[in-house]
């Protein structure tokens, strides 16, 4: 059984130059399509995790839980000299999962 393809092409209506869509068209590349606070939303937990012993970036990201654990955990480590890390691993945590909670969140509304 043999099937049939058909193309059609559309003649693309010419628009005349808009300064706007072209700003627009520039920030939809620099933000990667989320929108100003999806593109901002992991640097700002990163800034957030940036502050020592808080832990904010898990709070941020509504990660209640993990927060108060790393909070209670860090006082063993720090003497141990292994500090440094767990605040190095949450920063990179805090980026990661705010930048999951953006992609789902878009792929929701899409």
């Amino acid at each position: 059984m043999e099937e049939e393809f058909v193309v059609r092409v559309e003649s693309a209506e010419e628009e005349g130059f808009r300064p706007l869509g072209v700003i627009s068209a520039i920030w939809g590349e620099l933000s990667g399509g989320v929108g100003p606070w999806g593109a901002i939303r992991p640097l700002f937990a990163v800034a957030l995790s940036l502050v020592p012993f808080l832990f904010l970036g898990q709070h941020f990201n509504r990660q209640h839980r993990k927060g108060g654990e790393w909070f209670l955990i860090q006082f063993p480590l720090i003497p141990a000299f292994l500090w440094p890390f767990l605040f190095v691993w949450s920063i990179a945590d805090a980026w990661w999962v705010s930048s999951g909670i953006v992609a789902s969140s878009e792929s929701m509304n899409s």
